[in-house]
C-alpha cells in the first residue's frame, strides 16, 4: 500500500508540473506588457525587443521605461490609474 501512495504522489506531481509548464514559459515580460499598452493608445510596436526602467526619471509612484520595439523606440511614463504618456525616441 505505501508504494501505491508514493506512486500516486509522483504521478500527481508530474501531472501538476505538466499543467503549469506552459503558463511559466508564456509569462509576459515588461516589454510585452508595455507594448500592449501603447498599442491600445494608438502607437505602433510590431514586436517588443526589450524594455528597461529609466531610474533617473522614475519615482516610487511614477515609473518611466524605455521600450525598444522592432520598428521604433519609446519612453513610456506610467502612473497608477492613468493612460501612459508615450514619447517616440529617435
Amino acid at each position: 500500500m505505501p508504494k501505491t501512495i508514493t506512486l500516486m504522489r509522483v504521478a500527481f506531481a508530474v501531472l501538476l508540473c505538466g499543467l503549469m509548464a506552459p503558463r511559466l514559459s508564456m509569462a509576459e515580460t515588461p516589454g510585452d506588457m508595455l507594448a500592449a499598452q501603447i498599442r491600445l493608445q494608438g502607437f505602433v510596436c510590431d514586436k517588443a525587443v526589450g524594455a528597461h526602467r529609466d531610474s533617473k526619471r522614475s519615482r516610487p509612484d511614477h515609473a518611466v521605461w524605455i521600450l525598444k520595439c522592432s520598428n521604433a523606440s519609446y519612453r513610456v511614463s506610467r502612473a497608477a490609474d492613468m493612460a501612459a504618456r508615450v514619447e517616440p525616441l529617435q
